[in-house]
């Protein structure tokens, strides 16, 4: 089959001549400048935030090192959870208090009773939901840290470290 040949347009709006390729090649040219500006810009850019290095600043005080801090150990609990008519299930916990100094160890230890009865109490109202997940350990840490300050006071406990937590 042969090409049919094409038909010269006749509205005259082709641009046929020196004159249309000049005008085109101004056109990439603009363009291919814009594209060139924005890559350069989003280099540069790219660099200031990413790869500039950090200024290191000078650190004229000297770093305290950390104080010591003191840990008092409860004695292990077992208490059972609160789960209605299903079978029993057990929560069995060790913990440590961790206190500013020594001192404030001393101060707690004569009330250990106290602090134990706290725990004990809170620990037998929870149900085996309330502590799945890190969420409801987190949870549980918030609110021990809460009672044993309340039972210690004026005595202050930075935290509840668990050392052991079982569900059974």
């Amino acid at each position: 089959m042969a090409k049919a040949p094409k038909k010269p347009e006749a509205d005259g709006d082709a641009e046929d001549g020196p004159e249309a390729v000049a005008g085109g090649g101004k056109k990439k040219l603009i363009m291919i400048a814009g594209a060139a500006v924005a890559v350069l810009a989003l280099g540069g850019g790219g660099w200031f935030f990413l790869l500039k290095p950090k200024p290191v600043a000078q650190n004229t005080q000297q770093v305290e090192p950390p104080k010591p801090v003191a840990f008092v150990d409860l004695p292990d609990m077992t208490v059972n959870l609160s789960v209605g008519q299903d079978r029993p299930q057990y929560l069995r916990v060790r913990v440590a208090l961790e206190v500013t100094d020594q001192k404030v160890a001393d101060q707690i230890k004569p009330i250990m009773p106290r602090v134990v009865d706290a725990f004990q109490l809170y620990l037998r109202e929870m149900r085996p939901s309330d502590i799945e997940g890190s969420a409801g350990i987190f949870r549980l840490r918030d609110e021990l840290t809460r009672r044993v300050n309340t039972a210690v006071h004026p005595a202050r406990v930075n935290a509840v470290l668990f050392r052991e937590i079982v569900v059974q």
